[in-house]
C-alpha cells in the first residue's frame, strides 16, 4: 500500500439507547439523508419486538438477532489459469457487522408488512428465532465456503 491507512470515522451514540451500534444500523437503514426518520422506524419497530417477545429486552433480541446473521467466512471469486474459482476466506470484524445489518435490512424491505416498522420488527424477530431471509443468507454463504474448501490453498 502506498497511502496511508484510512481514518475511521467517530460514530456517535443513538439518543436513546446511547448506543453506537444502533446509530450504525440507523446510518444503514437511512434512505435519501432522513435520519430522523431512520430512527423513527427503528424505534418503533423495536417497540413491536417488545410487545411481541416479552421475554427479553427489545434492544437485545435486535443485537442477538445481529449477531445470529452475522457470516463468518465468505467467499471471493479468483481466476487462476483461466478458470474462476470461488475460494473462502475470513471476514474481518467491521464487514462482519456491515453485512449482517445490510442483509437483515434487505430482507426487512423484502417482506410483505404494511410499514418499514414491522417488516424491520419481524425480521429481527426471525433473526433472533434464527429463521428468515437473513439466517437462510448467512446458512447459504457458510454452506458455499465449505463446499469449496477445496480451493483455500489459491488464498489471495
Amino acid at each position: 500500500m502506498r497511502r496511508r491507512k484510512a481514518k475511521q470515522h467517530r460514530i456517535l451514540p443513538d439518543p436513546k439507547f446511547k448506543d453506537v451500534l444502533v446509530t450504525k444500523f440507523v446510518n444503514n437503514l437511512m434512505m435519501h439523508g432522513k435520519k430522523d426518520k431512520a430512527f423513527a422506524i427503528f424505534y418503533d419497530a423495536l417497540d413491536i419486538v417488545a410487545e411481541k417477545v416479552e421475554e427479553e429486552e427489545p434492544l437485545e433480541v435486535f443485537k442477538k438477532g445481529l449477531i445470529n446473521i452475522t457470516p463468518s467466512v465468505e467467499v471471493r471469486s479468483r481466476r487462476v489459469g483461466g478458470a474462476t474459482y470461488q475460494i473462502p476466506a475470513p471476514i474481518r470484524e467491521g464487514r462482519k457487522e456491515s453485512l449482517g445489518m445490510k442483509w437483515l435490512i434487505g430482507f426487512a424491505r423484502k417482506r410483505n408488512d404494511n410499514s418499514m416498522a414491522q417488516k424491520l420488527a419481524s425480521e429481527v424477530i426471525a433473526a433472533y428465532k434464527e429463521e428468515g431471509g437473513a439466517f437462510k443468507k448467512k446458512e447459504d454463504t457458510l454452506r458455499m465456503a465449505e463446499a469449496n474448501k477445496a480451493f483455500s490453498h489459491f488464498r489471495f
